[in-house]
């Protein structure tokens, strides 16, 4: 089985994520406990896409969280590094337009989109700081980024269990309803890992990002941070 290592070489993440494709939707539902589709609709709101945009969904796996752009009238363009995801997402959703890229090197031109997304992506990539310059390069002057991703409980007594649900209970559910457990246990570490609110704001402001700020959601479980191209 694969399990991509804490230096998140991009073959090894990918591999992992083509191996869990086909049961990666459900397999969150059951892990987050039905947490998901709440932090997606949050999303999804916090871009306000309308129609006549173009929106790039990065990290988008197998299209799921593409699906309330294109409902909104926008012009959506998932994308992602697996091929493994994106080939199931084409299963379910021919309508959409999927696309293979890195994140570190976007294959579109400069000011292309007006809002940029990535949900429970930008973790797993290698150097997410050079991420967030491309992902400045390729939005259009005033246009937006949101990143949901999961980060640091405020309250300590969740902090606590949070952690504890991570390493102790996530890796048998996983066992339980996923085709590589042991991939959830390198997500499960990489959660711990990952920087806090104040410290990811301030990555968004050193690759230039403008009028960045953060909102927890589920006691900051999981975050939202946003952030402007300057005009």
């Amino acid at each position: 089985m694969t399990r991509a290592h804490l230096d998140k070489q991009p073959q090894d993440v990918a591999a992992m994520f083509d191996d869990v494709a086909a049961k990666y939707d459900r397999t969150n539902d059951v892990l987050s406990l039905g947490q998901a589709r709440l932090w997606r609709r949050a999303v999804a709101d916090a871009v306000g896409a309308v129609a006549g945009q173009r929106i790039l969904d990065l990290g988008a796996g197998t299209g799921t969280s593409s699906l309330p752009f294109l409902e909104a009238g926008a012009d959506v363009v998932p994308c992602d590094f697996s091929i493994g995801m994106l080939t199931e997402g084409k299963n379910r959703h021919p309508e959409l337009a999927l696309t293979a890229g890195d994140a570190t090197r976007l294959p579109f031109a400069d000011e292309s989109f007006d809002a940029v997304t990535i949900s429970f992506a930008l973790r797993n990539v290698q150097e997410h700081e050079r991420a967030l310059r491309e992902m400045l390069r390729v939005t259009k002057p005033g246009g937006k980024l949101v990143i949901c991703e999961f980060s640091t409980p405020t309250w300590t007594p969740l902090r606590t269990v949070y952690t504890e649900y991570l390493m102790r209970a996530l890796p048998p559910v996983a066992t339980k309803v996923s085709s590589n457990p042991e991939a959830y246990v390198y997500l499960a570490e990489s959660i711990r890992s990952w920087p806090d609110q104040p410290a990811l704001a301030a990555q968004l402001q050193q690759a230039g990002w403008a009028k960045v700020a953060w909102r927890n959601l589920t006691g900051g479980i999981v975050a939202l941070h946003r952030g402007f191209k300057a005009p």
